[in-house]
């Protein structure tokens, strides 16, 4: 088991485990081996993410159509779909199963205890039952976790230092994916206390629902956000990142595209596959120019250091609401 790797890392597991299944298992399978992609997300929603498993896949020498065959199953954010989805994997007798997103990787688990499966989930796999234990996963389940639940605490320390006047948090979660939803809210709630803040809690599965818990957040006064992790989040980011935008809230997210796409910040594991060693970056985005300064832990050296200075500019959303930032 591996801990706070990126998607390079995820996908030399893969390799591991289909070397590793046992010979009479092997026999079974067709010349060229079959890749069964299991995923919660839609089609289409996140071409960077499937462009990387294809990449990290020739970097071990599997090329898609030459020596290797990848059968997508997506569920389309739909989390129901998942365990007929896995079902469907097993029955077409695929070499091993990549899990991606924690529904799917539980669903994979609960439609077979033979084929090797591969999974990347944000939240504990011990807790969540995926495996025995980090260090000796047992069964036909192995993979990574980025811990996006348990780095909850780091988030709203950020917002925090940032906003030290803000009294209302606000986290945004999805109850489609009940088992990380509830360690990332416990998480999250446990670091707003310890601060003496308070934290509401706002649901959406769908991008009607995330439309009014904007609604909602404006209505309540919140003075900022935490977008918990999930893959319906990240494939819906352009749409939270204007909402946000729209109704003045600096928010927070768990994965650096939320900062690409033109968020305020980001605090997360980096789980793009090119990125080869473990490291948990904070992205700023280009248009929250009122910031002066940037600030965010670094895992390898274990302190605090600057990572990027930013200048006040005219047009920016985020301006009126970080006009008294101090400089660090």
């Amino acid at each position: 088991m591996a801990i706070n790797i990126g998607r390079r890392e995820f996908v030399f597991t893969l390799g591991d485990a289909a070397a590793t299944w046992p010979l009479v298992a092997r026999a079974q399978q067709p010349a060229m081996p079959v890749v069964g992609l299991l995923t919660a997300r839609a089609a289409g929603d996140a071409p960077h993410l499937m462009a990387a498993f294809r990449q990290g896949l020739q970097d071990i020498g599997f090329v898609e159509r030459q020596n290797v065959a990848i059968e997508y199953r997506f569920a389309g954010n739909q989390n129901e779909r998942l365990l007929a989805l896995a079902a469907d994997l097993v029955n077409h007798q695929v070499t091993v199963i990549a899990g991606l997103t924690t529904p799917a990787a539980l669903a994979a688990k609960a439609a077979t205890t033979t084929i090797p499966i591969v999974f990347e989930t944000g939240a504990d796999p011990v807790q969540l039952g995926l495996v025995a234990s980090l260090n000796r996963p047992g069964g036909n389940v192995t993979g990574v976790t980025n811990i996006s639940a348990e780095t909850a605490a780091k988030r709203v320390g950020l917002l925090h230092e940032l906003l030290p006047q803000a009294a209302r948090f606000a986290a945004l979660v999805n109850p489609n994916d009940p088992l990380l939803a509830e360690a990332s809210i416990k998480e999250t709630r446990a670091a707003a206390v310890a601060i003496g803040r308070q934290l509401e809690i706002l649901t959406a599965s769908t991008d009607v629902e995330i439309d009014s818990a904007f609604t909602s957040i404006a209505q309540k006064r919140v003075e900022s956000l935490l977008v918990l992790p999930d893959s319906l989040f990240s494939t819906r980011r352009v749409q939270i990142v204007i909402q946000a935008a729209r109704h003045g809230v600096p928010a927070i997210y768990y994965d650096r595209s939320h900062a690409e796409a033109g968020g305020l910040m980001s605090y997360g594991a980096n789980i793009t596959m090119y990125i080869a060693k473990p490291a948990f970056t904070l992205a700023v985005s280009s248009k929250a120019r009122s910031l002066q300064t940037c600030r965010c832990y670094n895992q390898q050296s274990s302190n605090w250091s600057s990572i990027c200075r930013l200048h006040g500019r005219s047009g920016s959303p985020y301006r009126r609401r970080f006009s008294r930032l101090p400089t660090r």
